[in-house]
């Protein structure tokens, strides 16, 4: 059984690098999933995902903010030194071959993390913002990572302040924002024009990005989802593939003789 199964997935792998080869337009649509081989917990998994170590109305709320930063910026201070520290894995480096040898337009991405980035990705929409940077939310100054940091350090609440002395937001969506506008209809945009719509690590459950994959769909193109948790397009997805995400996406990769 064992032998079947693994035909099965190299079958499943060798369709799935077809379907990119094929297509004029592919965009890769990536969630928490992709960088949890990295050391980074997703959000929701029962017994390790972040939001049940804390509540995120509590943490990670804008009003969470505005009421209360020094509690904020506790929570979100120990998360920036967790990403701060975290190295893109193989499945961000292969997304970053796809797009080096022309088979890749653009990463959409859910992750604040900047792993796509860092493992060479270009064309990268960061739909809920990243930890790159935090602004000022009265006058709109904005400092980088670094800065950030030593702010945070320097400050007796563990505050991060602007030099006008308010204290500073990470460029980060929080609950109760909207998504950045530029971004999500650029996000809108591709989704509308892929072919080939593959889908990375994401439950594809959290609105407005869970409905990108269905512009693509409507728009007459295909889905692929690499993702071990369910999705509600798992039935509507031209290849479906539920292992581990670094194992399957280095698998197409070989498929396509991508160096990874």
């Amino acid at each position: 059984m064992r032998e079947l199964g693994t035909i099965q997935d190299r079958a499943r792998s060798q369709a799935l690098a077809e379907l990119i080869r094929d297509a004029g337009s592919v965009v890769a649509l990536t969630g928490a999933g992709i960088s949890v081989p990295s050391g980074i917990p997703d959000f929701r998994s029962p017994g390790t995902g972040l939001w049940q170590q804390v509540d995120p109305m509590e943490v990670a709320h804008i009003d969470a903010f505005h009421r209360d930063p020094q509690r904020f910026w506790s929570f979100y201070g120990q998360r920036f030194q967790t990403l701060e520290d975290k190295q893109p894995n193989p499945a961000h480096q292969v997304l970053a071959a796809l797009e080096g040898a022309g088979l890749l337009d653009a990463v959409i991405t859910q992750n604040v993390d900047c792993l796509h980035s860092r493992a060479g990705s270009r064309e990268v929409i960061e739909v809920h913002g990243s930890i790159r940077s935090s602004s000022c939310l009265s006058c709109a100054a904005r400092y980088e990572l670094t800065d950030v940091r030593e702010r945070q350090r320097g400050d007796d609440q563990g505050v991060p302040r602007c030099d006008c002395t308010s204290p500073l937001k990470p460029d980060v969506v929080l609950f109760g924002e909207y998504l950045p506008t530029e971004a999500l209809e650029r996000a809108q945009r591709l989704a509308a024009s892929a072919e080939l719509m593959l889908c990375v690590g994401s439950s594809l459950e959290v609105y407005p990005v869970a409905a990108l994959p269905e512009l693509t769909l409507a728009s007459g193109g295909k889905l692929a989802i690499v993702t071990q948790s369910s999705t509600p397009f798992d039935s509507r997805a031209a290849v479906r593939l539920g292992g581990d995400v670094v194992d399957e996406l280095v698998a197409v990769a070989a498929a396509l003789e991508l160096q990874v």
